[in-house]
């Protein structure tokens, strides 16, 4: 077996024992996450994520961690967003509390395979054709202008279309069973409502890698790099939610940070034959720009009736 089949080996076999630690033995029965817990594990997946780092400092290249962290931080910025749309989600079907973690334990599951396929695909695109580096710049600039400049959207779950397809061919039930996705009634098997919840959270994570993937392939190209760093975001997004939940609008400024860090990013990419900005200085701009959008925040909150 060479080194780079082990090292992937290595990385899922250590995520598959977190992820059943997590379920089975810490999380075994169905709770309300609290707010002291969250932020427990919370420190706990970015320790592990600081660990792995330093693993890749000193097993592999200073550059190669340093391209682990950019990634890591850009992902875990870029994902804040998902928490608007998790709490939504889950206020519009009124998933109680103590489901919600089970909900998202499952999400990342599906995200290892989807953001898997997108990454292998995003690198064999730069490889093959290298004129979508400019593309995928250009997209990103688009995409943090048009986050600048858009006005606050009401996410309306109903409306989406996969929800409408899951419907069309499954049975949905109106009423929850505990914990379980899917009940047998009169013959007839259904999904429950914690079913389309998880779909639509799959679904959600899928969009929202659309924009964050070809941000990474920015800073590295690196299969196991890029693809380490997602995951690891992912892994601390679900406990950050559960942290963050009831304080996502006292950062109102953090849009407008993600925003400015996606086009820095485009310009990267589309600057990268001219001049190939570094890494250490990339990372150095991303998180200076977080920082100032969470101080902005703070310092300037909203007012009650923006509010």
């Amino acid at each position: 077996m060479s080194q780079n089949t082990m090292l992937w080996v290595g990385f899922h076999v250590l995520v598959a024992i977190l992820l059943i630690l997590d379920l089975f033995v810490f999380n075994k029965k169905a709770h309300e996450i609290t707010v002291r817990e969250a932020l427990k594990w919370t420190g706990f997946w970015v320790g592990l994520a600081v660990a792995f780092c330093c693993g890749i400092y000193y097993w592999g290249t200073p550059e190669m961690a340093l391209e682990f962290a950019t990634g890591y931080v850009i992902e875990e910025s870029l994902s804040v967003d998902n928490l608007f749309v998790f709490l939504t989600i889950f206020s519009y079907f009124q998933v109680p509390a103590k489901y919600q973690h089970k909900v998202l334990f499952w999400g990342i599951i599906g995200a290892l395979v989807l953001r898997a396929t997108f990454i292998l695909g995003g690198i064999v695109l730069i490889q093959q054709f290298h004129f979508i580096i400019y593309v995928f710049g250009a997209f990103l600039l688009f995409t943090g202008i048009k986050l600048a400049i858009q006005q606050e959207q009401q996410i309306q779950p109903e409306k989406n279309p996969v929800l409408k397809l899951l419907r069309r061919f499954i049975g949905v039930s109106k009423y929850y069973s505990e914990d379980k996705f899917f009940v047998r009634r009169m013959g007839y098997t259904f999904a429950t409502p914690l079913f389309v919840v998880l779909v639509l959270i799959e679904t959600t994570d899928l969009l929202f890698a659309v924009d964050s993937i070809p941000a990474v392939l920015a800073v590295s190209s690196n299969p196991f790099i890029i693809y380490t760093s997602n995951i690891f975001a992912i892994l601390g997004l679900r406990t950050l939610y559960f942290a963050l939940a009831g304080l996502v609008n006292i950062f109102h400024y953090l849009n407008l940070g993600m925003s400015v860090i996606l086009m820095f990013i485009g310009v990267k990419m589309v600057l990268s034959d001219i001049y190939k900005i570094p890494i250490a200085v990339a990372l150095s701009v991303i998180v200076g720009i977080l920082a100032i959008s969470i101080a902005a925040s703070l310092l300037m909150p909203k007012k009650e009736e923006e509010e």
